[in-house]
């Protein structure tokens, strides 16, 4: 069986070895979950976003066809 180094610079390359096989095998582990089994739902929620009716908002004086007439210097403004 395979027996590690006591220590030295031979068994921080193993161990050093050892963890980036580690992390390599739970990155592509990671990677491929999200590749082929996350859930697609989200995706379709966005589309169904993009459908929804734009609500109105308040036009423009441009829109309404620009400033109302000039009132009258002699005349009281109009309110309550």
């Amino acid at each position: 069986m395979f027996q590690l180094p006591a220590n030295g610079a031979k068994a921080d390359w193993v161990m050093f070895a050892i963890m980036a096989v580690a992390i390599g095998v739970s990155v592509c582990a990671v990677t491929l979950w999200m590749v082929f089994y996350r859930p697609k739902s989200k995706k379709r929620h966005r589309k169904q976003r993009r459908k929804r009716h734009q609500r109105q908002h308040n036009p423009t004086l441009a829109e309404k066809g620009g400033l109302p007439p000039m009132r009258d210097p002699d005349q009281p403004p109009r309110g309550p």
